[in-house]
Formats: C-alpha cells, sequence, structure tokens
C-alpha cells in the first residue's frame, strides 16, 4: 500500500486521490495496483454508492507514468507485461459496481488519460490538457484496448489526429466532443461539483446504472451481438423494478435497494 494514492470515504462517496502533487501525480506502477484493488474491493451492498477520482493539488490530474519506471525495461516481455497489467488497472475501474466520476483538473496525459476515459463521467476545470502526446515524448504506442476505449469516447478520427499530431485536448474542445460532460471554472468548483454528481447517481436505480456501465463496456469490446442476457433478467427480475413499477403507478418515490 503507498501514501502516493488515498483512499477516503466520505459518507457514501468514496475518492480516490493521486497524490504526488510535486511530480504532476504521475503514475508509479503501485500507484496502478492500489488503484486497481480500490475498484474491485468497492462493496455492491450500498454502504459506497459512487466513486470520485481526482488529483492532489491544481496542476493535474494524472499526467501519465512516472518515466522512470520505465528504465528496468530490458527485454519484449517487459512491454507486454506493463500494457496487460495497465488493461486490468482499467478494467478494474470500468467494471466497478458503483459510478465512477474523474475529476479533472489541469493535466490529464498518459495513463492519466487512460484512466479517466475509463470512467463512468468526467468533468474538469478551465486548465485541461487532455492526450497522449507519446510521438514527440517516449516513442511507445497506446495498446488497441485503449484505442478501442478512446475511440468510443470521441471518434477513431479524432484519436489518430491528437496522437499524430501529439497535440493536447484543451476543456472547450473537450466538452464540444463530449469527453467530459461538464467544464467548471476552477479546481473548487470541480470537486464541489463532483459531489453533487456523486449524490446524483446515489439517487437512481444502482441495478440500471451498472447494467448501463457494463453494457456499453461489452459493447465496445464484443459489438453490437454481444451478449446482455444476465443485465437484462438482473434488472428485470429485482426487487428494485418492481418496486419502481409500482412506486410510478402509485405516484411515489421508489426505494432502492439494489436488489
Amino acid at each position: 500500500m503507498t501514501d502516493d494514492v488515498i483512499y477516503e470515504v466520505e459518507g457514501s462517496i468514496g475518492w480516490i486521490v493521486f497524490n504526488r502533487p510535486d511530480q504532476r501525480n504521475a503514475l508509479t506502477f503501485a500507484m496502478y495496483d492500489r488503484v486497481a484493488e480500490i475498484c474491485r474491493s468497492v462493496p455492491a451492498d450500498g454502504s459506497i454508492t459512487a466513486l470520485v477520482l481526482r488529483g492532489a493539488g491544481e496542476r493535474a490530474f494524472a499526467a501519465g507514468t512516472d518515466m522512470s519506471e520505465f528504465r528496468g525495461f530490458s527485454k519484449p516481455q517487459d512491454a507486454i507485461d506493463y500494457e496487460r497489467d495497465a488493461e486490468a488497472v482499467f478494467s478494474a475501474i470500468e467494471t466497478c459496481p458503483v459510478p465512477t466520476i474523474a475529476a479533472i483538473v489541469g493535466a490529464c496525459t498518459g495513463g492519466g488519460g487512460a484512466i479517466a476515459a475509463s470512467c463512468d463521467l468526467r468533468i474538469c476545470d478551465a486548465t485541461l490538457k487532455f492526450g497522449f502526446p507519446i510521438a514527440r515524448t517516449l516513442g511507445n504506442c497506446l495498446s488497441i484496448a485503449n484505442l478501442a476505449r478512446l475511440s468510443a469516447l470521441m471518434g477513431s478520427g479524432r484519436v489518430r489526429e491528437i496522437l499524430f499530431t501529439a497535440r493536447l485536448i484543451e476543456a472547450e474542445e473537450a466538452s464540444a466532443i463530449g469527453l467530459v460532460s461538464e467544464v467548471l471554472p476552477d479546481a473548487d468548483a470541480v470537486m464541489a461539483r463532483a459531489r453533487a454528481l456523486a449524490s446524483t447517481v446515489a439517487s437512481h436505480a444502482p441495478l440500471t446504472l451498472r447494467a448501463t456501465s457494463e453494457a456499453l463496456r461489452r459493447l465496445r469490446v464484443d459489438g453490437a451481438g454481444a451478449n446482455d442476457h444476465d443485465l437484462v433478467e438482473q434488472c428485470y427480475m429485482s426487487e428494485d423494478f418492481r418496486d419502481g413499477m409500482e412506486a410510478f403507478l402509485a405516484k411515489r418515490k421508489p426505494a432502492w435497494k439494489g436488489r
């Protein structure tokens, strides 16, 4: 466990904080592992209703993987293992049983961008710089899984363009293309809005949100023929669906239980 990633719970909202502000929250391998561990351990019993990911300070959400971590790469398997392990982290975020919100302030690049892209919702401040400028920095490449994830968010043409030009997407463009849902004026506003969003999703049917997130993941990975029978059955056969239907007919609010 590392203090470079802090996990705190406020009420029913979990907060993951990348805590290396002096290094623009550059991610070590241990930090990636800790994020995955947290996401996999979130209970589905309603005690945690949303997870917010953010960076410490006001310069960066996370400025990619700490480059010093790559110094030990000496053989092809090192690179393959890195991308495999990174994908396991992004998958853990995507399959987290509660909605995930990336509260982005400042730079969100490389691995930080991949983490944000794995979240259900993204909001940012006006200083956002999002991208993967690896063609002018490291000279590595993105995995097909990451290219597919990014293409689903903003289209393969734009992904190709930002990778080839190594430019960073700023807040206004990110909002226009749907990469983020909201642009807030500063860090304080981003955190306040993240809390409000977390409260909003906490008031909604958890099985609906969980099924939607998982179905969109399967759609990206397996295409339109992906099997959704388990998701449909889970929702339609749930206590929540029965109560939601009766509540609608009785003109009252449903009491979601997540089962």
